[in-house]
């Protein structure tokens, strides 16, 4: 049972209902000068092109703005109770992926912004998110869409904090466990679209990859160059010295197996490297550092993809205490270990010892997947809002007593009223943001170009 311990006194000096006010901090700092602070030290050519996937809508500004929830999420009330959060908790950042034994599982899919911190700015992040995407699609129902995240994270949480530890500790989402715990609520339509869509996800890997993106020369297999998004370095002369960048990830491929446990370094040891190519990712993350390494093993039908993407300092560290990691890509790394059931076997960090920076390494789509949610309609974005709270729930147990969090949740809406108040009218506060962004961009202030 779930006693009467720390989370539910916790109510007594910070009631649920306060979770649900919003009211900008005094002196509160321009979302734009925010945004435009984290354009330091990232690769100036590409910065215009994160302004304008920012500016294709609310929601593509509040996938990028993560650092401006953090700073305004520092003004808001807090249990004090601390797991590994994600920090950019956000809708389109959970999704499939390939488990090392081939199973296709559902999780949290983005780690860059990873941190000990308030399991409450998860939440509020992520049901924030389902409200400006209905408000963006024209759905009504955004207080609803926002209380289902996190109804369902409180059910959630309730089960897990009554699981065996180990029991929860393995606790995982696959498919095939989504199907059937909504099938009840999908017409055969939305089945059949859905099963169809988990065989053609379970198809992609790297020779899946190589089909987007490589092709077989006369010297061997090679990434084709699509500017602005993936530019082989054999191309890439104007802006950077390729011949440098080829000997740097040649050097950190070393040091990257090495970091690797035996078996895994013993598997990556039989590839070589074939080509690399910067490619420019999602819409914060533009301007950073990002490679794709093609390697190639027995032959060209025998082929591995990895990204190698530079780790900055979370945009949580701004406000809370700094990792304590001193390497940002092994910040990444750990939190993601933490918050994964079934992790990326091939998930690895080093260190540009010149440059100070700091890269974590993954395989690139393998059996990745994430819905369209800006095409789903009401019923769509409810079953996935309740699937996204099971899921955050699940990973912030696995580093928190959860039955702390779910006794000061307890089992009724308090909490789930409140955040739907917040995510409203934060919805507001992201229409403000964004619009102070646009006229940037308008007066000049900011540059953005496709």
């Amino acid at each position: 049972m779930i006693g009467m311990g720390p989370g539910r006194a916790i109510r007594r000096t910070m009631p649920r209902s306060s979770h649900g006010i919003w009211k900008p901090a005094d002196g509160r700092a321009s979302a734009v000068d925010l945004i435009v602070a984290q354009n330091d030290g990232r690769l100036p050519w590409l910065v215009p092109i994160r302004h304008h996937r920012m500016a294709q809508s609310p929601l593509a500004f509040y996938r990028g703005a993560a650092t401006v929830m953090a700073h305004d999420l520092a003004s808001t009330p807090a249990t004090g109770i601390w797991p590994q959060i994600c920090g950019d908790a956000h809708l389109s950042n959970f999704g499939a992926y390939g488990a090392p034994d081939r199973g296709l599982v559902f999780d949290i899919n983005d780690f860059d912004e990873t941190l000990q911190g308030p399991w409450e700015w998860d939440l509020k992040r992520l049901a924030a998110s389902f409200a400006i995407t209905a408000r963006n699609s024209r759905i009504d129902g955004e207080r609803e869409l926002s209380g289902l995240v996190v109804t369902s994270y409180r059910d959630a949480m309730q089960r897990i904090a009554e699981m065996p530890t180990l029991d929860a500790w393995y606790l995982r989402i696959e498919f095939e466990d989504i199907l059937t715990a909504f099938t009840p609520d999908m017409s055969k339509k939305d089945l059949k679209r859905a099963s169809k869509w988990a065989t053609k996800t379970k198809a992609k890997g790297s020779l899946y990859a190589f089909g987007q993106l490589g092709e077989v020369t006369p010297a061997g297999v090679r990434i084709v160059s699509q500017p602005p998004d993936v530019i082989p370095l054999r191309v890439l002369t104007e802006h950077l010295d390729s011949d440098q960048i080829r000997s740097q990830i040649d050097g950190a491929l070393k040091a990257y197996v090495g970091s690797l446990p035996d078996h895994m370094a013993a598997l990556v040891s039989r590839y070589r490297l074939a080509d690399i190519a910067l490619k420019v990712v999602g819409v914060g993350s533009v301007g950073t550092r990002c490679f794709i390494v093609l390697l190639e093993g027995k032959g060209q039908d025998d082929l591995l993809f990895l990204q190698v993407k530079e780790a900055t300092g979370s945009v949580l560290e701004s406000v809370l205490a700094a990792s304590r990691y001193s390497e940002a890509g092994r910040r990444v790394v750990e939190g993601q270990r933490l918050m994964q059931t079934a992790t990326d076997s091939f998930l690895g960090w080093t260190t540009d010892e010149k440059s100070g920076r700091s890269y974590y390494w993954r395989q690139l789509k393998d059996m990745k997947g994430a819905p369209d949610v800006e095409s789903m309609d009401v019923d769509s974005l409810s079953r996935f809002a309740r699937l996204c709270g099971l899921t955050l729930a699940r990973s912030h147990a696995r580093s928190s007593r959860a039955g702390d969090i779910a006794a000061y949740i307890g089992k009724g809406d308090a909490l789930a009223t409140a955040i739907a108040e917040f995510s409203a009218a934060y919805a507001d506060q992201n229409d403000r943001d964004y619009s102070e962004f646009i006229r940037a961009i308008r007066t000049g202030a900011i540059e953005a170009r496709e």
